[in-house]
């Protein structure tokens, strides 16, 4: 099973994306600074905001482009509000 990940930091207001087969591992690497070349690397206080459980890789992958083509801080926060649009996501790239 593979997730598609949203991580929220309060220090910077904003959103990271991102997919992996372990979230508790993924989170505390982007904190702890493992990705020298990654966004995630602004701030340490990275939370899990918001996450979707794909059957593989290549449906998070999809569903992570998705999110981060729609560029909106608005759409991320929807994500979380409304479950219904993770439903429609699993099924377009089902």
């Amino acid at each position: 099973m593979h997730f598609v990940y949203v991580l929220y930091s309060r220090k910077t207001d904003s959103f990271y994306i991102g997919e992996t087969s372990n979230i508790e591992n993924r989170l505390l690497w982007h904190n702890n600074k493992e990705f020298q070349k990654a966004y995630t690397k602004i701030t340490d206080d990275w939370g899990l905001y918001f996450q979707i459980n794909c059957i593989d890789i290549i449906q998070a992958r999809k569903i992570e482009n998705h999110i981060k083509a729609m560029k909106s801080k608005i759409y991320i926060e929807n994500l979380n509000k409304f479950p219904e649009i993770s439903t429609k996501l699993l099924t377009k790239y089902s």
